[in-house]
């Protein structure tokens, strides 16, 4: 089975994520329900949201804050899971409950193992 990366992508707010406290409380069991989808299927490596909190390490130096692309998208979450194919995976993501929001998408990566000697 090869494992995959889903990065969760939403707009944000200034200093913070766009979602509301409500938005969150009547989004979790939407997102325990998908993500429990996956892990009664036994695919689920691991999955977490991300803080908004961010360093950013480069040749420059140090900066804090996320990085944010167009529209003031960012990653706010990950999945790895592992499937056989990855058009499973796309039917999953096709659910996922951060698509209700504008601007937001999941992108979907699949992980190379590093050889074992």
């Amino acid at each position: 089975m090869t494992e995959f990366l889903l990065l969760f992508r939403n707009a944000s707010a200034e200093s913070s994520y766009l979602s509301t406290s409500q938005d969150m409380a009547e989004d979790m069991p939407k997102w325990e329900s998908w993500i429990g989808n996956i892990a009664m299927q036994g695919k689920l490596v691991h999955t977490a949201p991300v803080r908004y909190d961010a360093s950013i390490v480069s040749q420059n130096g140090i900066a804090s804050g996320p990085h944010k692309e167009a529209d003031s998208v960012l990653i706010s979450g990950f999945l790895i899971c592992k499937s056989d194919n990855l058009e499973e995976v796309q039917e999953w993501s096709k659910s996922c409950p951060i698509l209700k929001y504008p601007h937001s998408s999941v992108e979907i990566r699949p992980l190379v193992p590093f050889p074992v000697n």
